[in-house]
C-alpha cells in the first residue's frame, strides 16, 4: 500500500504493489547517528500530500540528516496507514526532517516546501483527495512559527499564480512514523515511483504554479 487517493490512478496501483513487496525485503532506515560531541539537530515537519514525494526535495539538501515519512495532526495514537488512508483519524501524511541548523536554515526548508506543493487547494494534492492529503507547516518552536508565517506572507505578495494560499501553519503534535515500506520509497522503487508521480500529475501542476517541476 502507499499514498492511496480516493481516485486511485493506475500508476498508484502498481506502486502500491511494489511497496508491499519492498516491505518484506527492506527495513526503513532510521535517523542518521550523530558523531559524539556534534551539535544537536533540529526537526521540521511538513505535510505536502503523498509523503513519498516529499522526501526527495529534502534528502538532496546539504545539512539535512534524515527524512522520515509519517502521520501528524490526528487524534488516534499509533495510527496505521490503513486507518489514516480512510480519512477517519484526522491525520495527514507528513515528512519529518532532521537537519543541522549550522548547515541549512529553516527558511531554506520552507522554500523547498512551498515549491513542491500546490498551496491553493484544501484537503487534496494533485490526484490524492481527502484531509489525509492536506498541506500544512507544523512548527516545533515559536521561531519556526514566526519564520513560517513570514514566509507565507512574502509568498502571498510574490506568488506567480492568482489563487490564494490556503496552507495552514499549525503547532506540531504527536508524530507517528509510517510503516517501513513507505520509507525511502523513491529509492527502493525508482521506476514505479516516477510512474506514479507522473500519473498523479504532480510535476505538471507544479510547472503550472511555479514554472518548474518538483524534485
Amino acid at each position: 500500500m502507499g499514498c492511496v487517493s480516493r481516485f486511485t490512478p493506475a500508476a498508484r496501483v502498481l506502486a502500491l504493489a511494489a511497496a508491499l513487496v519492498a516491505s518484506g525485503a527492506a527495513a526503513a532506515q532510521g535517523p542518521a547517528q550523530q558523531p559524539a560531541g556534534s551539535p544537536p539537530l533540529a526537526k521540521a515537519t511538513f505535510a505536502g500530500g503523498c509523503f513519498w514525494c516529499m522526501e526527495p526535495p529534502y534528502d538532496k539538501l546539504p545539512g539535512v540528516v534524515s527524512t522520515i515519512s509519517g502521520y501528524m495532526g490526528g487524534t488516534k495514537r499509533n495510527p496505521t496507514y490503513e486507518e489514516v488512508s480512510m480519512g477517519r483519524t484526522g491525520h495527514t501524511e507528513v515528512v519529518q526532517v532532521a537537519y543541522d541548523p549550522a548547515k541549512v536554515s529553516y527558511e531554506k526548508l520552507l522554500e523547498a516546501f512551498w515549491r513542491n506543493i500546490d498551496p491553493t487547494v484544501k484537503d487534496r494534492q494533485f490526484c490524492d483527495f481527502g484531509s489525509q492529503y492536506r498541506t500544512a507547516v507544523f512548527y516545533h518552536t515559536e521561531e519556526q512559527r514566526r519564520l513560517a508565517e513570514a514566509s507565507k506572507a512574502v509568498l502571498e505578495k510574490s506568488k506567480p499564480f492568482k489563487e490564494p494560499i490556503v496552507t495552514p501553519i499549525s503547532a506540531a503534535g504527536d508524530f507517528w512514523p509510517a510503516e517501513d515500506y513507505h520509507q525511502d520509497y523513491y529509492k527502493k522503487n525508482p521506476v514505479r515511483y516516477k510512474y506514479y508521480r507522473t500519473g498523479c500529475g504532480r510535476d505538471a501542476r507544479l510547472m503550472q504554479l511555479w514554472g518548474k517541476a518538483g524534485d
